[in-house]
């Protein structure tokens, strides 16, 4: 029975496994089947993509054909077929993202694009991703709220694109994204609190936006992050202190904001920080000295900020800096003892604050120093043994402070050295020969001090680009050839003692921008050489004693934007080569002996008076000039006016002469007359017509007209000074004596001589006088100490002072006296 019953169900078992057998093989045709269709329909969705973008693009992605994406090129899948990754970073595509289909990817979980050319806006409904990568693109429009649906992203990057807007709260949900990197773009609005619910994020990066408002104080919950970098906003208020719960934070950039308030001492907690960075913002009140706790800090950036006070002596625990930057506050005290300590410093800049006192003796040895600038502040001491071995520092600023000593360096050290600055000091001595070993010196610069001597020779081994040696003590020339100075482009010599040599030397620097020669004493002539300097932009030669014309050589300087030739002794014509000088924007030529006319061009025509002013006869279309066709007018009538004047009072002065000479000849004859009538003996031997006036008195303040006491002489005698005891000065005119004497004309003389000293006219010289002797015959004027109306005309000045009103007042004076 049992064996009947088995062979009866052995056929009903094959029978089932049979069936069993066609239901998992029809199952798993059917699987099969569905995923094909799957790959092909994620296949036509990539190769739709692919269509929509650049003909470029598509070259770029000839593998894309068939309907199995997964052996594309950028296209990974699982196990089962379906896509789950899509990248193509770094591939020149150029497009959109609208075309590609996102639903069409059920398993996609990454898709990596960054340093594209896509363009246009993200699409809300991308997926959702593990890490999504747009970088670099020039993505725009708004992050879409959707983002927030990706609950399973850990890497959010859409750095560097345009993208506009705010950032949405939803970002909140994304409890596990780690990194979230939307720096360079042009997010606005405020930074929303839910970030501090992104308790997993590590990086938080937005720096390079439009984000405004306050920082929120729950990014102190994100217990995770690293790197907090919210640099280049529009952030306001203070910085939190809750940022101070970061214990994992190593990068904290909070610059170029508009952040205030004090540096919150929490952030000394902050033991991980290798970067802080808070400089360009408007904070104040001092250091905090919790700082000091940071001793793994590498850079510190405190620059460009309101903060006071002294450095704490904390800092000095900062042993591993490489970069402090403390500049543009208003910092005092010491800068920092032991600030290169471990060695470690590269770069130094503390400028523009008020510290004072030495420069740092760490700095001595300092050895891996690239940068060191301390300009502007109140530092003091002997700079003489200040610095040692610099192998790697290429530039330093020490300038306007109160440094002494002199520049007594091993310079074959610096032989990285670029760039020196060490302007505005006290250094003296002379320019070390030794500067020239620091071959690699393109800047040099050592204006305001109190050096003396010449330039070393041996600067011309350096190939330098800018040379400053201005308000020195220095004189001589360029000892070596200026040809080597071939690259300068900037030079400034002014306020010294050069020779005037100099100026010839410097046609050879064909590259020269900026020339800066004023307040030397050349006492010469501009050299035509300077014509050469075609790429000259600015060239002042004021205050230099130069002399003679302008040469026209200097038209030929068509770059030249500002020229100032002022306080000089330069004469004649501005040269008409000037009229080149299209680019020219400013001029002073102020304080010479120029005139003629003005170049017509703008410089000139807007020039204000003070630029043109004190010269010799300017004209021309400026402020404060005559116009050059009234000025030649002026001339011809001033030069006309002159030949009447002179005319006419020489004619005046002849007729009185004459009248003189006649009243003499008169004399003579009745003299002789009364000679035949009157012994010798009985005739006055001296007369004088004003009793207070003595015949003897003329004689001996004349001493008998000695030739010392002469001030002039013509054809009837000549005229002496006379200084009375009295102390009244006389003019007496003594007469040539003729052999004959003739007492009976002295009746007639004297009447004739009686008249002339009745005449008083301001414009015509009184007479108080005459004696009629035989051995001194002369009349008794008034002294004139300006001289004559002859000697006015011929002096410049004085012929100036003297107007046309006053000549013909003079004239019609004269006129009236004598009539």
């Amino acid at each position: 029975m049992a064996s009947q019953i088995l062979l009866l169900s052995i056929p009903s078992l094959f029978f089932s496994l049979l069936a069993y057998a066609s239901f998992f093989t029809s199952f798993a045709y059917s699987a099969a089947g569905a995923e094909i269709a799957n790959g092909r329909k994620e296949a036509e969705a990539l190769l739709e993509w692919k269509v929509s973008l650049d003909n470029r693009s598509q070259s770029l992605l000839s593998s894309w054909a068939g309907d199995s994406p997964c052996n594309w090129v950028g296209i990974s899948c699982d196990e089962s077929g379906s896509v789950t990754n899509i990248s193509l970073p770094n591939s020149s595509l150029r497009g959109t993202l609208n075309s590609l289909r996102f639903p069409s990817f059920p398993n996609l979980i990454e898709l990596i694009l960054p340093n594209n050319s896509l363009y246009g806006s993200i699409p809300s409904n991308i997926g959702n991703l593990i890490r999504l990568d747009l970088s670099s693109n020039s993505i725009s429009g708004n992050i879409p709220p959707e983002v927030g649906k990706m609950v399973s992203l850990y890497l959010l990057d859409l750095s560097n694109n345009n993208l506009s807007g705010g950032l949405p709260t939803s970002i909140g949900n994304l409890s596990n994204l780690s990194f979230l990197y939307l720096y360079d773009n042009e997010l606005s609005g405020f930074i929303p609190g839910e970030v501090g619910m992104l308790e997993h994020l590590s990086a938080l990066q937005l720096l390079g936006n439009k984000f405004e408002g306050p920082i929120p104080a729950s990014i102190g919950n994100l217990k995770s992050l690293t790197s907090l970098l919210l640099s280049s906003n529009y952030l306001t208020g203070a910085i939190p202190a809750s940022l101070g719960n970061l214990g994992n934070l190593t990068y904290l950039a909070l610059s170029s904001n508009y952040l205030n308030g004090t540096i919150p001492a929490s952030l000394g907690n902050l033991e991980k920080l290798i970067h802080l960075a808070l400089l360009s913002n408007h904070l104040t009140g001092t250091i905090p000295a919790s700082l000091g706790n940071l001793k793994n800090l590498s850079q510190l950036y405190l620059a460009n900020n309101g903060l006071l006070g002294p450095i704490p002596p904390e800092m000095n625990n900062l042993t591993h800096l490489d970069s402090l930057q403390i500049y543009s506050n208003r910092l005092s005290g010491n800068l920092p003892r032991d600030v290169c300590l471990g060695g470690l410093l590269r770069f130094f800049s503390a400028h523009h604050n008020y510290f004072t006192g030495p420069i740092p003796k760490s700095l001595k040895n300092c050895s891996r120093l690239v940068r060191l600038r301390l300009q502007r502040n109140q530092l003091s001491g002997n700079i003489s043994e200040a610095f040692g071995t610099h192998p790697r520092l290429y530039y330093m600023d020490l300038s306007d402070n109160e440094l002494h000593g002199e520049l007594s360096w091993k310079w074959d050290q610096f032989n990285n050295l670029t760039a020196f600055r060490i302007s505005g000091n006290k250094i003296s001595g002379e320019i070390p020969a030794a500067l020239g070993k620091a071959t690699h010196l393109q800047a040099l610069d050592l204006s305001s001090n109190q050096l003396v001597g010449r330039i070393p020779k041996e600067l011309g081994n350096l190939k330098l680009i800018q040379l400053e040696l201005n308000d020195n003590k220095l004189s001589g020339d360029i000892p070596f050839d200026v040809a080597s100075l071939s690259d300068l482009e900037r030079l400034g010599l002014a306020a010294n003692n050069f020779s005037a040599t100099i100026l010839k030397q410097l046609g050879k620097c064909s590259k020269l921008i900026f020339l800066n020669m004023s307040k030397n004493r050349f006492a010469g002539s501009i050299p035509a050489e300077m014509g050469s300097l075609q790429s000259l932009q600015s060239l002042d030669l004021s205050w230099s004693s130069l002399m003679g014309g302008i040469a026209p050589e200097l038209g030929q300087l068509q770059q030249l934007e500002f020229l100032n030739l002022s306080h000089n002794m330069l004469s004649g014509l501005i040269p008409t080569s000037f009229s080149r000088l299209q680019g020219l924007t400013k001029v002073d030529v102020s304080y010479n002996k120029l005139e003629g006319p003005i170049p017509d061009i703008k410089a000139f025509r807007e020039a204000p008076f003070e630029a043109i002013r004190n010269n010799t006869n300017l004209c021309g279309n400026a402020t404060g000039l005559e116009a050059c066709s009234a000025l030649m007018k002026n001339k011809t009538v001033h030069k006309k006016g002159r030949e009447v004047v002179f005319l006419m009072v020489f004619s005046l002065l002849g007729s009185l002469l004459g009248l003189i000479v006649g009243f003499l000849i008169f004399f003579q004859s009745r003299r002789k007359k009364r000679l035949m009538d009157t012994p010798q003996g009985d005739v006055p031997a001296r007369w004088c017509s004003d009793g207070e006036l003595r015949y003897q008195d003329i004689i001996e303040a004349t001493e008998e007209f000695d030739s010392k006491y002469c001030i002039g002489t013509g054809g009837y005698g000549g005229v002496y000074k006379a200084v009375l005891e009295s102390e009244q000065v006389l003019a007496v005119k003594k007469f040539h004596q003729s052999p004959e004497v003739e007492m009976s004309s002295l009746k007639a003389f004297r009447s004739e001589i009686d008249v002339l000293m009745g005449i008083r006219h301001r414009n015509i010289v009184n007479l108080y006088g005459f004696c009629l002797h035989a051995k001194h015959s002369f009349l008794v004027y008034e002294f004139v100490e300006r001289g004559s109306l002859r000697k006015v005309l011929n002096d410049e000045e004085q012929a100036v002072k003297m107007d046309w009103d006053k000549r013909m007042n003079l004239i019609k004076g004269v006129a009236n006296a004598l009539s």
